[in-house]
């Protein structure tokens, strides 16, 4: 008897979840991305997902479908092929600094299960760019892969545009499109850089850089920028402009967020870091929809935040999406969330 994909997603992946979510959520993320990392080398990784083909082009690429996976999960790129196989319509790693960094202390991840929620502060942590760039030029991955780009723990803010530059340089030749991300809530004053003189900086500064790269490479790669979901109207209008102004290809809304308004009296609720699954969505569904109509059409956004069904796909592309990344969802959910979504949002 064969086993169908289906066996895998609606039997083993809840039971292997079951064992995961004992463990120290930290450990269980590492000793499952092993796992499947094991199982794609083996070539079985097609029984977790059937790949759902609903191509649609965008930023100049070639989607294999809307779903992809959003930046974080794989910080190293080194699980790209292992994800790939999952049924992910493009998938995004990082984030990466230029120097190698442990991140912040341990315990720095937190389940929040009864709200379908993750609370992290793991604080970027990373092999830094040159052990990236090996992983990801290992990666037999072919679709579109977006690199995650940021800074490192210790540069001051006023530095922070050469960590991004040296970053861009170095992911250019291997990425479909680049991230910048601006918006983590776990490296001290990151998040200053979405006011508009820091951002403006930045913009112009990273715009600048890809066209020499696009001369360099004879290819253009998109940048897009990834923003907070605690965010006020002006603040978002502001990004948007700038996003226009300088020319960005794209954004993504959102990150994770710092407000605990929806978890209040969990044991958890103290812990400081980014909260991300469903909590999140409300807030990142509203940052999406003032983004895209503070952009006019005029470049699409990618929307992220709390996607743990179909409909919750189909209200992030209602609210303007034209993608959509999971992650927190995928851990409590698995492959089948890819497929679900995919085949809901065409």
């Amino acid at each position: 008897m064969s086993l169908s994909p289906s066996f895998f997603t609606h039997r083993l992946y809840p039971i292997a979840r079951h064992a995961l979510f004992k463990l120290d959520p930290e450990v269980a993320h590492d000793l499952a991305l092993g796992s499947l990392k094991k199982i794609e080398s083996a070539h079985l990784a097609g029984v977790f997902g059937q790949k759902v083909l609903k191509p649609r082009s965008l930023i100049g690429l070639s989607f294999d479908n809307a779903v992809g996976l959003a930046a974080g999960l794989d910080k190293n790129g080194e699980y790209i092929d292992a994800l790939a196989a999952m049924g992910f319509g493009f998938i995004e790693v990082g984030t990466v600094t230029p120097r190698a960094q442990p991140g912040n202390p341990k315990p720095r991840m937190f389940r929040l299960t009864e709200h379908n929620a993750l609370i992290n502060r793991l604080g970027f942590n990373n092999g830094g760019l040159e052990q990236f760039l090996a992983n990801v030029a290992r990666a037999k991955y072919r679709g579109v892969l977006g690199l995650n780009i940021g800074k490192n723990f210790d540069t001051p803010i006023d530095k922070a545009a050469n960590d991004y530059l040296i970053c861009l340089r170095g992911v250019y030749p291997h990425a479909s499109y680049v991230t910048v991300n601006i918006s983590s809530p776990n490296t001290k004053g990151l998040r200053d850089l979405q006011a508009t003189a820091a951002l403006e900086n930045l913009l112009a500064t990273l715009k600048a850089e890809q066209t020499k790269l696009a001369k360099k490479h004879k290819k253009t790669v998109p940048l897009l920028l990834k923003i907070a979901p605690d965010l006020g109207q002006t603040e978002i209008n502001d990004i948007a402009a700038l996003l226009l102004q300088y020319g960005f290809e794209g954004a993504v809304a959102t990150n994770t967020t710092i407000s605990r308004d929806a978890v209040r009296g969990h044991a958890h609720e103290k812990e400081a870091g980014g909260l991300s699954g469903k909590p999140v969505f409300s807030p990142s569904t509203e940052v999406l929809r003032q983004l895209v109509k503070a952009l006019k059409g005029n470049i699409p956004v990618i929307g992220v935040g709390g996607i743990m069904s179909a409909i919750d796909a189909k209200l992030k592309m209602d609210a303007g999406a034209s993608l959509v990344q999971i992650y927190t969802g995928f851990i409590y959910q698995g492959p089948k969330l890819i497929s679900d979504c995919a085949k809901a949002i065409g």
